[in-house]
C-alpha cells in the first residue's frame, strides 16, 4: 500500500482528532504527536467507552482513534454505538491487539483503519490523513488477507475457534480473560447475570470446552497471547 499521503492544501482547517485509551500515558504521547501536526488537533480524550460517547455526543468529532481493549465496554461496542452519532466520526483503530483477529470485525463495526500499537508513529499520522480522505487504511498483510477472502470466501472452517464466537461473546470471553466475574461483567456490559451465563454456554459450546472453569483458563491464555507484540 502506498503511505505517501500529501497534506491538506489548507493546513488552518484543522481537523478535530479524539483520543480513547484506558492508558493516559498513551493517550498523552498522542496528543503530543497529532499536536504537532498543522492539520489535526486533539479535541477530547478519555479512557473508557461512556466517557468517549457522552463527549463526542455533546460536540462533534472528525475522527477517532479508539482501542480495542477499554475497561468494561470495549472498543468494538463504542464504534458501533458511534454509528448513530450525526455526523458519524471516522474511527482509526490503535490498538495491541493482532489486526488478524480484530481488525475485520473493527471494520465491519464502522472503523476505516487499523494500526497496531508497536507500529511507528509516522504511519498513525499516515492513516490519520488516509482516513480523513474517505480512504481505508490497511496494512499490507491484511489487505492481501481480505482479496484472498474476497476470490476464495470467506467459510466457517477457514476461522479459528474464538473467531466464530459473536462479538457479544467475544466481549464476555475478553472480560473473563482479564480476571472480571460474571457479576461485574453483567454490569460493565449492561446486560443480566443471565444472559452472561448464556453466552458462557455458547462460548463453551463453540471452543468445545467443558465447564467454566476451562473457559476461564482458555480466556486468559488468549487474553495474554494477543497482547503479545507481533513476531517474524
Amino acid at each position: 500500500m502506498n503511505e505517501t499521503v500529501a497534506k491538506p492544501e489548507t493546513p488552518c482547517a484543522r481537523s478535530r482528532v479524539f483520543l480513547v485509551d484506558d492508558h493516559p500515558l498513551v493517550r498523552e504521547s498522542l496528543a503530543i504527536l497529532i499536536g504537532q501536526q498543522p492539520d489535526l488537533i486533539v479535541c477530547g480524550q478519555a479512557g473508557d467507552s461512556a466517557t468517549a460517547f457522552a463527549a463526542m455526543l455533546r460536540e462533534p468529532v472528525d475522527i477517532a482513534l479508539v482501542d480495542m481493549a477499554l475497561p468494561g465496554e470495549s472498543g468494538l461496542e463504542l464504534i458501533k454505538k458511534m454509528q448513530a452519532l450525526s455526523p458519524v466520526p471516522r474511527v482509526l483503530v490503535l490498538s495491541m491487539h493482532d489486526e488478524a483477529f480484530y481488525a475485520e470485525r473493527a471494520l465491519r463495526a464502522g472503523a476505516m483503519g487499523y494500526v497496531m500499537k508497536q507500529e511507528t508513529t509516522d504511519k498513525v499520522i499516515v492513516a490519520i490523513r488516509h482516513i480523513l480522505q474517505g480512504r481505508l487504511y490497511l496494512s499490507n498483510d491484511l489487505a492481501a488477507k481480505f482479496t484472498q477472502q474476497y476470490f476464495r470466501g470467506n467459510v466457517a472452517g477457514q476461522l479459528t475457534a474464538v473467531g466464530r464466537l459473536s462479538d457479544r461473546e467475544l466481549d464476555v470471553f475478553r472480560l473473563f480473560g482479564l480476571g472480571y466475574e460474571t457479576k461485574r461483567i453483567a454490569q460493565d456490559l449492561h446486560i443480566s447475570m443471565k444472559t452472561v451465563q448464556a453466552h458462557c454456554a455458547n462460548i463453551k459450546e463453540k471452543l468445545g470446552l467443558e465447564n467454566v472453569n476451562e473457559l476461564i483458563r482458555e480466556a486468559v491464555r488468549w487474553v495474554e497471547a494477543a497482547g503479545k507484540p507481533k513476531t517474524d
